[in-house]
């Protein structure tokens, strides 16, 4: 049972701290956290990405952005990252991490998997497609976690 989720991306502020907000939202009862590798360490949600989360109903206001360390990937049961090299950078910082750490786009594309692309200093137009991904990713996950004959 995955009960320590960690979600990472490169600044934590746009994709990771949404995309556990999301799956709080799915998951109630699992500890969902985000990180970044590159963390613009104190910072909130952008802007842009906070407006689509709250238009979702999702609370981000209190997220400051943090460093990615070993000790929270030891603690994590899952990681789901961003893209492949965001999977080799956490195996880089904690070889062990690897088996434990998964594409958050693991099951888009027919179950082929995508990397969701960063949507930071870009268009609105990419915010909302990102967004879109993130909803999808993580009703997908949250369906595998949640297992056979689990409600919701």
């Amino acid at each position: 049972m995955f009960q320590r989720i960690l979600v990472v991306c490169t600044g934590n502020i746009c994709r990771s701290p949404v995309a556990a907000a999301m799956l709080r939202a799915r998951l109630p009862g699992r500890e969902v956290h985000s990180a970044g590798l590159g963390a613009l360490g104190g910072h909130g949600v952008e802007p842009t990405a906070a407006a689509l989360a709250r238009a979702d109903g999702l609370e981000v206001t209190e997220h400051r952005a943090r460093q990615l360390t070993a000790e929270m990937l030891a603690a994590a049961d899952l990681v789901l990252v961003m893209s492949e090299g965001q999977r080799r950078a956490v195996a880089t910082l904690v070889p062990e991490a690897l088996g434990k750490t998964m594409l958050l786009g693991r099951w888009l594309e027919g179950g082929q998997g995508r990397e969701i692309p960063d949507p930071y200093r870009r268009p609105q137009q990419v915010f909302e497609q990102v967004h879109g991904l993130l909803k999808q990713a993580t009703a997908a996950w949250a369906k595998r976690l949640q297992g056979p004959g689990s409600p919701g």
